[in-house]
């Protein structure tokens, strides 16, 4: 076994000295990766597959590396020059990368197709910022924000994120927060736009607050008999700062919220009893055109205190940070036991709308201002709830939708319908298209309904889905004309449909049969019945006629009976005007009157609408009485 161990070994020493040989020849050259990089492995490892690396392998090879990076920068502290310029070529040759990029320019390549395992660049990048100065990390970290897109992939991104997140952590901890900040701002951003927004490692989950930020003031008064200072307000005011540090411990201990509401209903009094003027918003360094500078802590010097809340911004700056507090208070937890009590709810309430007053009336601009901070704390609140909801993922998957070759979209027109938009196109192009003379014809409506008829034709043999009768614009056109000229077409639209519009003389005959069979037959025997009624007619007049001449003659006779038994005395009202030489003979008084009568019966029926039918037994009756009462009135 001891020998097998070392072979083994052995092994692996020689494997080792390979890889640094032909590594330090490949990054020497300056030669494009993606040429070299995979023949360099499979030249150093000389690995069982031809492409991909094993793990005993990868964990050889990633070891190899390492190794040689720290022998890289030996030499670039040994050389004094900076890490990512060590073996730079100078020149027409200069590409701008040393020895140290090359060697993770290929080892990024690797990592990227697959051939060796995913995290190995990311350790040597953490490698290479703890063995190199602060400035020499400023230029590794250029190089990690410059393959960005690379490392985010999400073959690589799973493999390394921790790692970078601790490389990134142990680089913040190293800087300096007042001398660095620029590049400790750097790191942070790079942070933000590496990691996906809804990372769980980036998020205070259990909501542990940083207790270490202690703020430290004066506890015992000052032996200057010359301030002029309530020093109980001044250790009021400061010892603030101990709840705002952890305000958990207000819910937890109601001894605690009784100390803080208490001095905090002194200090905002105190605010309130001092209010700023136009002199204290001049005097500010809070105006948009002023480079204003924000401290992160104020001096706590009993002597500057008096100065200190003449400032705009120093007020500001204690009232949001009540703020900030109540919304926590405010905030229920997930049990019953974290939330707040019901009566510490109102203190809160009472407190926040005091504070917000305060804010309001201090200048410069402060309605501006609290609508601000409002915003601020109402999306912090969001965040507050995301967290407490379990961090759930912000990106969703986009489902790619198949495409079906069968299935007919519809198309979204313009203007509601592809004829109104093309009529809209038109417009623009042709402007005297709509009044143009040949346009304004209204066609007939057996020319409009003949495509239709063609389509019921049997014999055509056209298909039901492209008949005109699908067309909807069709159908509403024709039904209009048939308004306009074929009313009695048009009513048959209910019961029989648009086809029933259709002139039966375009209908070819089974057609025709088919949908109007039993109208046709209706209206022969309407044909019928209105020519037996028209020959009963005429009879009825001739037999009108006839009698009308036998009531005449039996007038007549009426008469002379009438002027036998009348006495001579009263002659007859026929006669009052006429001579006994003058009187007509009968024949000649018969005829006379027969004649009056027919004329003035058609003088009668021409005015009146009565059908000559109908005037039978009425005219006879009616002819006899007129010529009863000419011969005898007093009848």
């Amino acid at each position: 076994m001891e020998i097998d161990n070392l072979n083994s070994l052995k092994a692996k020493n020689i494997k080792a000295k390979n890889v640094d040989e032909v590594f330090k020849d490949v990054i020497s050259r300056p030669i494009s990766t993606a040429s070299i990089a995979l023949t360099a492995m499979q030249d150093a490892m000389k690995p069982q597959k031809q492409t991909v690396l094993i793990q005993d392998e990868n964990q050889l090879f990633e070891n190899s590396l390492r190794t040689l990076l720290e022998e890289l920068v030996v030499q670039a502290v040994t050389e004094e020059v900076p890490v990512m310029h060590l073996g730079r070529l100078t020149g027409p040759e200069d590409d701008g990368r040393g020895l140290v990029t090359r060697l993770l320019d290929i080892v990024l390549y690797l990592c990227e197709r697959g051939h060796v395992e995913g995290g190995m660049v990311f350790q040597l990048l953490e490698d290479l910022t703890e063995v190199s100065t602060i400035k020499d990390c400023k230029e590794v970290f250029g190089y990690i924000e410059g393959k960005q897109e690379t490392l985010g992939k999400p073959e690589l991104f799973g493999r390394g994120k921790l790692v970078m997140l601790r490389t990134c952590n142990q680089l913040l901890r190293r800087l300096s927060k007042a001398n660095d900040v620029v590049f400790c701002g750097r790191i942070l951003m790079f942070l933000a736009h590496f990691f996906p927004l809804s990372e769980r490692s980036a998020v205070n989950i259990k909501g542990i607050f940083n207790t270490s930020n202690e703020t430290k003031y004066e506890k015992d008064p000052p032996a200057d008999a010359g301030v002029l200072l309530d020093f109980n307000f001044y250790k009021i005011f400061w010892s603030l700062q101990e709840h705002f540090c952890n305000p958990a411990y207000l819910v937890q201990y109601p001894a605690r919220w009784q100390a803080f509401s208490t001095s905090l209903a002194t200090v905002l009094q105190t605010f309130e009893a001092q209010p700023l003027g136009d002199e204290d918003e001049s005097s500010s360094h809070l105006d948009e055109e002023d480079d204003a500078t924000f401290n992160i802590k104020y001096l706590t010097s009993s002597n500057l205190l008096s100065l200190e809340l003449k400032d705009p911004g120093f007020r500001r700056h204690i009232l949001v940070q009540c703020l900030i507090v109540f919304d926590y208070l405010k905030t229920p937890g997930k049990t019953e036991k974290e939330g707040p009590r019901e009566s510490l709810r109102e203190e809160v309430k009472t407190h926040e709308e005091h504070v917000r007053k305060l804010l309001e009336i201090t200048p410069p601009k402060g309605k501006e201002f609290i609508a601000a901070i409002e915003h601020i704390l109402e999306r912090e609140r969001n965040w507050v709830w995301w967290k407490r909801d379990g961090c759930p993922p912000f990106e969703r998957v986009v489902h790619e939708r198949k495409t079906v070759q069968d299935s007919k979209r519809r198309t979204r027109w313009r203007l509601g319908n592809k004829e109104l938009s093309q009529l809209w196109k038109w417009a623009e192009s042709n402007p005297n298209a709509l009044t143009d003379i040949s346009r304004v014809k209204v066609p007939s409506v057996l020319e409009y309904w003949k495509p239709l008829a063609e389509d019921m034709d049997p014999a055509a043999g056209i298909e039901p889905e492209y008949h005109h009768k699908k067309n909807r614009v069709y159908c509403w056109k024709g039904l209009r004309f048939a308004a306009r000229q074929d009313l009695e077409g048009f009513s048959r639209v209910a019961e029989q449909g648009i086809e029933g519009v259709v002139p039966l003389e375009l209908l070819p005959a089974e057609v025709r049969a088919k949908l109007h069979g039993k109208n046709l037959e209706r209206a022969k025997q309407k044909g019928a019945k209105k020519e037996e009624e028209g020959v009963a007619s005429v009879v009825s007049a001739d037999d009108s006629q006839l009698n009308g001449r036998g009531a005449m003659v039996d007038t007549a006779q009426d008469m002379e009976d009438a002027q036998t038994i009348i006495p001579d005395s009263i002659p007859p009202p026929d006669a009052v005007n006429l001579s006994t030489n003058e009187r007509p003979d009968e024949e000649e008084t018969g005829k006379a009157s027969e004649t009056a009568s027919k004329s003035k019966m058609k003088e009668e029926f021409s005015r009146s609408d009565i059908p000559a039918s109908s005037l039978s037994n009425d005219t006879k009756s009616e002819s006899r009485g007129t010529v009863r009462k000419r011969a005898h009135p007093d009848l």
